[in-house]
């Protein structure tokens, strides 16, 4: 290592050609990195998708899940199961264990599925897939005046073809309108009429739409293919079909008895933009995809598109490269200005040039990471730029020690050259020690289960990248500048007087530095030495002051002074309303309910907009949804992007909910601004298999929720279902050689309808129906005058053998693992409350009560609290082991037991900085400001490795232990406390952003600028305290043990080291 380092301090060109490399390199990376919202992680979610038109829930349930749900137990790599049954259809969501290889796993679960001997007739094949992880780029509206819901549709199929002509687009969603299809609408009366029988037509048309070929006739001189085609795509081709003939020649038609007419299906899906009928198309981008390239070209094509359409428009709906590049200036300013500030403080305390040279290192490092971060699949993002703020501060730390010490070798009168040698070679194992502690606290965030830990596993790989490149700068490039800078030069006043430009700045600097030089001295001086020496002295007193106030700090925490969440709140440019009506409910009671909120909408736009300054409308537009499904609507409110609106949108959402006011005979209808990271704050599922107890107990936990002033918009995934028409045959019907399949066979045919064709149109699978018309199944009447045709052909009315009673039926059915599942859940009403302190509540006031009163029930925390345990389990089994790492590379470079863990005992005492940090900028303590203390460790092991490795230093030089103690304080507490200062500084534009696109990342900050404020008075104060204490706790050990009395010392490592090297002759 030293030639390595001597050959670079020599010879500049080399140094210069190594730099030239990073910053090509470097530049080639990033601009071939991707931009993303927020890091893609990879998918660790099957989904197999169940479609049975026609079927009820608890069909569904016994039929195809449970079988399936059957097949899938046992299998490793399997984390849970979760299903849902509803109306026509269904899905199991299977999720995948961290470590397990999703594809294997894919292929695993699709035998799983083929293994069930049977499934019901009339099912579609299941489909079972990979959950695609992506992210929505930006969405626009297709709408014009007066304009068909079709023609929308046919214009939104060109433009998704236009769109994937585009480089780097390929995620294209449309949305907005039902399936398309063709309805043969039969009269009853008419089938009467021609004698004709509803199966008649089916059968017939079913049979007629054909495309096949009968074989080929051989000539001599050529083959001609046997073929029919008679296949009709439109509903016009099927009038003219033939149902019946007689020999007299009279023939009927299917016009004669159905009406027949291309239509978009029955269940409710349709959009509307800012009130007008509309297409939605949404663009997301995959990880090999890039975000803001995807929104540019998407924009530019709307632009040219309307400026060559009249009629038509697209409008951008929603578009996340704004946020994004909101975020990513706001996140670039605040790193311009803390780097800013790292070099002010260091062109104060520290020379100048010096500090130039220190500084220079930021870009290269980062240089050096771009040139590796595309392998490691990092993204341009909020979070990894997020790492990059967080490691400025750390990365000079290096710098800083280094300069300094070689600073200190050349005053002690060597050459430049070997100032710069001898003064990095002697600072090189705490260096290397402190880079690969803080690469292994971050490292903690790589193994962290959880959508947490997938996120932030981008801060790490940011963080750990720039550090190991950062060494290769701090230890080869640094000093090599240091060598032949201008700092390490002799100073001449009278050349001084002659300097111009850049040098004359850099001689008046030194009356800064000369300024600075007196504000260390003193604060050593007459603010530190004093109190270092009262700590050594009254060292029982000491430590018993800081063991209260961490005591107290404990007692805040426990007492709630200082709040305690789960997960933050992300801040949000849209506001979400989502509506659930009863299973059943006409459509357009449904849409007049979502319209009453979209104008209430638009009325607090008209409030919020007056206050608003620029003069600018706070709401830019709203998506209203009805569907899919008669009980189901949304109302999305896209707000001003959030760096130019003057309200947030919590306040909005709440403006919203009390225009709205109460609504009567809805199921759940709920405001939602900003995404609530990890799920519902409170979420709780009821498991069992008795449907009395669950429903029982899901009212009584749902009272609770909605009679708590804590919680908001509570809801459940047990909504009511639909009114049954419950049918009981009469013995009559048996006499007439009826049963009850046959005759629901027929019921299903008239009043659902039977699918007697399906072929291709376009980009659509086109469905041909045969079913009663809409006029003769629009009443209850309708069902008691339906003629059911009898084995012998005589027809009869539905009422002469059949009764039937209405009940309210099912409307989904959930399943957790294998068990019927009911979920309710909630919204925090203060979004910084903290939902542990309410969730404690209900494990230890409410579901007690609750299971003992239904004890076949058992009870499952799900939301934010699931993803709270999974951290904190990961955390259990990764944290022990990157401590014990950190120890044990203390211990490499120390070569002792006792120091490692005397630096370890410090990082507990970090939690007060921590703590009262987020007290005083009134935020409560969450997941991310844990994240900030495991970040903490690393940075704050790196200044107590500087110390010890002084004291030890001092030791080996002679120095009694406490003057060794002391003196290693004083000498290190220059380097210390720039090294804190700076870290703080580089984090310092963000804690004090107050923009509300920062506001997820303050927890982070708050936890590093504290902890590390308060890390600086446990180095300088609290380690030497420790080191004392632990040193009369051997120097005692020593005298028990063999009765004689030992210096201090004598049972230091460090004299015990140089009395073995002397005993082997190792020194001379």
């Amino acid at each position: 290592m030293r030639k390595l380092i001597s050959y670079f301090i020599k010879y500049e060109v080399a140094v210069n050609v190594v730099i030239l490399a990073f910053v090509i390199f470097g530049l080639v990376g990033v601009f071939s990195l991707n931009s993303s919202f927020f890091p893609l992680e990879e998918s660790r979610i099957i989904n197999i998708s169940v479609n049975y038109p026609g079927s009820a829930p608890e069909e569904i349930e016994e039929g195809i899940i449970l079988k399936i749900e059957d097949n899938l137990k046992g299998l490793v790599g399997i984390e849970r199961v979760t299903s849902t049954a509803r109306e026509s259809g269904g899905s199991i969501t299977v999720e995948i264990e961290q470590d397990e290889d999703i594809d294997v796993m894919l292929t695993e679960v699709k035998n799983a599925v083929d293994r069930v001997p049977t499934f019901p007739g009339g099912m579609e094949p299941l489909v079972v897939s990979k959950e695609e992880r992506v992210r929505p780029s930006i969405s626009f509206a297709i709408s014009g005046d007066g304009v068909p819901l079709v023609t929308l549709k046919r214009i939104s199929e060109q433009v998704e073809n236009d769109l994937r002509q585009l480089d780097g687009i390929s995620q294209i969603e449309i949305s907005g309108f039902p399936e398309e299809e063709i309805e043969i609408a039969v009269s009853q009366d008419d089938l009467l009429a021609y004698n004709l029988t509803f199966e008649e037509v089916a059968r017939t048309v079913g049979a007629a739409n054909i495309l096949s070929t009968g074989g080929t006739i051989k000539t001599e001189a050529e083959d001609y293919l046997i073929r029919a085609n008679s296949r009709s795509y439109y509903a016009d081709a099927l009038n003219d079909l033939v149902i019946r003939s007689s020999a007299t020649g009279q023939t009927t038609r299917l016009s004669d008895v159905a009406e027949v007419r291309d239509q978009f299906g029955e269940t409710s899906n349709s959009s509307y933009f800012n009130g007008n009928i509309a297409v939605n198309v949404a663009i997301s981008n995959t990880n090999n995809e890039d975000l803001l390239s995807a929104a540019k070209k998407v924009k530019e094509y709307v632009k040219d598109y309307n400026a060559k359409s009249s009629n038509i428009r697209l409008d951008v709906v929603s578009d996340s490269s704004i946020t994004l590049g909101q975020r990513t200036q706001l996140l670039l300013e605040n790193g311009a200005m803390g780097i800013f500030l790292v070099l002010l403080f260091l062109s104060i305390f520290l020379n100048t040039r010096l500090a130039f040279w220190v500084a220079f290192g930021l870009p290269i490092a980062f240089l050096g990471m771009f040139m590796f971060a595309g392998q490691f699949g990092v993204t341009i993002n909020v979070l990894s730029l997020f790492g990059m703020i967080i490691v400025i501060g750390i990365l000079v730390d290096d710098g800083i020690v280094i300069g300094e010490n070689i600073y200190q070798h050349y005053e002690m009168g060597k050459t430049p050259v070997q100032a710069a040698l001898d003064g990095t070679m002697e600072v090189i194992p705490p260096i290397i020690s402190a880079i690969l502690t803080t690469v292994l606290a971050f490292s903690t965030f790589l193994f962290l289960d959880s959508r947490i830990g997938e996120f932030f596993g981008e801060v790490s790989t940011v963080v750990i990248l720039t550090l190991v490149v950062s060494l290769v700068e701090a230890l080869i490039i640094l000093p090599a500048h240091i060598a032949h800078s201008k700092a390490l030069q002799a100073r001449n006043a009278e050349e001084d007087n002659k300097k111009t430009g850049l040098a004359k700045f850099f001689v008046k600097m030194r009356v800064v530095n000369r300024t600075g030089d007196k504000v260390m001295s003193y604060l050593r001086d007459k603010s530190y030495s004093p109190v270092l020496k009262f700590v050594l002295k009254q060292q029982m007193l000491s430590l018993g002051i800081l063991v209260a106030v961490l005591i107290l700090t404990i007692g805040a925490i426990g007492g709630n002074w200082i709040r305690i969440n789960l997960f933050p709140s992300i801040a949000s440019d849209r506001v979400s309303i989502d509506l659930l009506m009863a299973e059943g409910v006409n459509p357009e009671k449904t849409d007049s309910i979502i319209s009453m909120v979209e104008a209430a909408a638009w009325r607090v736009n008209e409030d919020f907009s007056s206050r608003q300054s620029g003069n600018k409308q706070v709401v830019e537009n709203t998506i209203k949804r009805v569907g899919p499904g008669n009980n189901k609507a949304s109302l999305q409110v896209n707000l001003l992007p959030g760096e130019e609106r003057d309200i947030g949108s919590p306040e909005i959402t709440n403006a919203i909910r009390d225009e709205v006011g109460p609504v009567f005979g809805v199921e759940n209808l709920t405001f939602g601004s900003g995404g609530n990271f990890g799920g519902d704050p409170v979420s709780v599922s009821l498991l069992g298999n008795n449907l009395q107890e669950l429903e029982a107990a899901k009212e009584e936990l749902k009272d609770n929720f909605e009679n708590n002033a804590l919680l908001k918009d509570v809801k459940d995934n047990d909504p009511q279902g639909i009114k049954e028409i419950n049918i009981k045959l009469k013995e009559s019907a048996y006499a007439l050689g009826l049963d009850l399949s046959e005759v629901m066979r027929q019921v299903r045919n008239g009043f659902f309808g039977t699918p007697v064709q399906r072929f291709q149109r376009g980009q659509d699978e086109i469905r041909v129906w045969v079913r009663y018309d809409l006029e003769n199944r629009s009443s209850i009447n309708d069902l008691d005058d339906m003629r059911l045709t009898t084995p012998d052909g005589a027809r009869v009315p539905f009422n002469e053998i059949a009764n039937y009673d209405i009940v309210r039926g099912t409307e989904s059915i959930s399943h957790l693992d294998g068990l019927r599942e009911i979920r309710v859940s909630a919204d925090m009403e203060d979004p910084n409350g903290s939902s542990t302190e309410i969730l404690a509540d209900i494990r230890s006031n409410v579901m007690p009560d609750l299971l003992a009163k239904y004890p076949s029930l058992s009870v499952s925390y799900e939301g934010q609290n699931r993803e709270a345990n999974k951290l904190t389990d990961s955390a259990k089994g990764v944290l022990p082991v990157v401590l014990f790492l950190i120890y044990a590379v203390i211990a490499f470079t120390f070569r002792s037991y006792s120091q490692p863990l005397l630096l370890m005992i410090m990082i507990p005492f970090s939690i007060i900085g921590v703590a009262w940090g987020h007290w005083i900028h009134d935020f409560p303590v969450n997941v991310l400001s844990a994240l900030g203390i495991i970040a903490l460790v690393g940075i704050m092991v790196n200044d107590g490795l500087v110390l010890i490795s002084k004291f030890n230093g001092n030791l080996r030089d002679g120095m009694k232990f406490n003057d060794a103690l002391y003196e290693a304080g004083r000498a290190r507490f220059r380097a210390i406390f720039l090294t804190s200062l700076t870290t703080i500084a580089g984090m310092a534009p963000l804690l004090l952003e107050k923009s509300r696109q920062a506001q997820f990342l303050k927890p982070m900050a708050i936890s590093i600028s504290y902890g590390i404020a308060i890390a600086t008075v446990l180095t300088l104060l609290l380690l030497p305290l420790l080191l004392s204490i632990s040193n009369n706790i051997k120097v005692s050990g020593k005298w028990l043990a063999s009765g004689n009395r030992v210096t201090h010392e004598e049972v230091e490592r460090a004299i015990k080291e140089q009395k073995e090297e002397k005993a082997h002759g190792e020194i001379g």
